[in-house]
């Protein structure tokens, strides 16, 4: 969920999320992006051409291609943040621990429409929505994770123009399902093998949603057969049944909250299964078993836009992050004789802990976030900071991911650096550029030896595996 510096210039509420996406949304001046930024030259894959029988590539077309051949795999990134909606890779895959200046070896790539949605993997496939403008449509696409073709799109007509980019949401996968939010708030599920669509549901038509400023960044969730998405309008939460497209439940919006490009956390507080989400009038909490809302917590709202998810940190707490000043928070959720309460247990000022862009990662005991201006710091869950990269080591907008104890961290132009994932200090291990850029801010997706990410119109798959 991607949002562009030249708004915030501005003094405009600005909005990669996926980033999603998520994962969305774009903040923060990229003049400040330091001296380590690496200016390159690239020549990526041209779309390839393919024949009339195996997939067409008329604008807007919709096929399937079965001929593709899939390396069944059960490494997997299925959704935003990947399976445990933590950014942090469950793969026990041996990575390499540094590469040269050329960087990891790049399998292949391929151009996209203008955005900063990432990528979703699941069963050896890489599931994308872009954005056709000449056709003016939303794509989902599928493409297979060890050659980069293309095994089946599936296009839908709404007209979008760009604004800083267009899509930002990552889709969410599960068995033979395949969810994505389009930037007008539209939702397909669809076959995951086939592409054939199951159901579509207009959340502004159905839901009376707002389309939030530079386009919707939330990406959907997917917990238990249900697809869980926060339209606002008429309904704060929904739960929809994957097989049937029906709603399980809705949550009341009495106070008329909207939309967020925040996305929706799973959590479990006192043994109870919850939805939290970041609303525009603040963050609620949300029975998963009905939709029922438990507790609201009006003391954290970015007028301007709301975009890094909630990160769980265990015990109840909460952690929330934001751009346009708002540093963070660390929100406190428990319940006493049945009764839900939450409190702020510290907030901080954005020059120590706040985010722009993307969602904070909770590693080992500790927060790893780019705050605003574009350092990488590390924060205890008292608020205070270990460590920040320093100058000469500024990633913008970029996103973020953890796999083997590392974080792989991309800057504004496409350069890949590998930092230890440890409280003592700044390591960097590897740098290089990957990307052309501009805009290299959709989120990572880390699928055992596989890293997929993207700038504005290029995606790339990369093989980080320890030789």
């Amino acid at each position: 969920m991607k949002l562009p510096p030249s708004i915030i210039d501005k003094g405009i509420p600005a909005l990669t999320a996926l980033i999603a996406i998520a994962a969305v949304g774009a903040w923060v001046a990229l003049t400040e992006r330091g001296p380590n930024v690496l200016e390159r030259s690239f020549e990526l894959d041209a779309p390839r051409p393919v024949s009339p029988a195996s997939a067409p590539t008329l604008t807007g077309t919709t096929f399937y291609n079965p001929a593709v051949p899939v390396t069944t795999s059960t490494e997997s990134w299925p959704c935003f943040r990947g399976a445990a909606r933590d950014d942090i890779s469950q793969s026990t895959a041996q990575l390499a621990p540094t590469w040269p200046t050329s960087g990891p070896p790049r399998l292949w790539s391929v151009a996209a429409g203008q955005g900063y949605a990432g990528a979703s993997v699941a069963g050896g496939r890489v599931y994308l929505l872009d954005y056709d403008e000449a056709a003016q449509c939303d794509s989902l696409r599928c493409f297979a994770l060890e050659s980069g073709r293309e095994i089946w799109r599936r296009s839908y007509p709404v007209a979008i123009k760009p604004n800083h980019g267009i899509s930002r949401t990552v889709p969410a996968v599960s068995g033979r399902y395949v969810v994505s939010l389009g930037p007008k708030c539209n939702v397909l599920c669809a076959d995951a093998v086939n592409g054939a669509v199951i159901w579509r549901i207009d959340l502004v038509a159905e839901y009376g949603a707002t389309v939030p400023d530079w386009y919707a960044g939330q990406c959907p969730l997917i917990d238990g057969g249900r697809a869980i998405l926060a339209p606002g309008g008429s309904s704060l939460l929904i739960a929809v049944d994957l097989a049937t497209g029906k709603p399980a439940w809705k949550t009341p919006n009495p106070h008329g909250w909207n939309m967020t490009h925040a996305s929706v956390l799973p959590v479990t507080v006192a043994g109870t299964p919850m939805y939290v989400c970041c609303t525009t009038g603040g963050v609620v909490g949300v029975s998963a078993k009905d939709g029922t809302t438990l507790w609201e917590n009006t003391g954290w709202t970015i007028p301007t836009a709301v975009v890094p998810t909630p990160v769980d940190v265990g015990g109840g707490r909460i952690f929330l992050s934001g751009g346009y000043g708002a540093g963070a928070m660390m929100l406190q959720v428990e319940q006493t004789d049945g009764k839900w309460t939450t409190r702020s247990l510290f907030r901080t000022p954005p020059q120590v802990f706040g985010s722009d862009q993307q969602t904070p990662i909770f590693y080992k005991g500790f927060l790893y976030g780019v705050i605003p201006g574009g350092q990488l710091v590390c924060l205890d869950l008292t608020g205070h900071q270990r460590w920040a990269s320093g100058d000469a080591h500024r990633y913008g907008l970029g996103p973020y991911a953890i796999a083997g104890s590392r974080i792989y961290v991309l800057n504004d132009h496409g350069a890949l650096d590998l930092v230890d994932a440890a409280p003592d200090a700044y390591h960097l291990r590897a740098s290089a550029a990957i990307l052309p850029g501009p805009e290299a801010w959709g989120p990572l997706a880390i699928a055992g030896n596989r890293l997929i990410a993207r700038d504005l119109t290029h995606v790339v798959c990369l093989d980080i595996e320890k030789r």
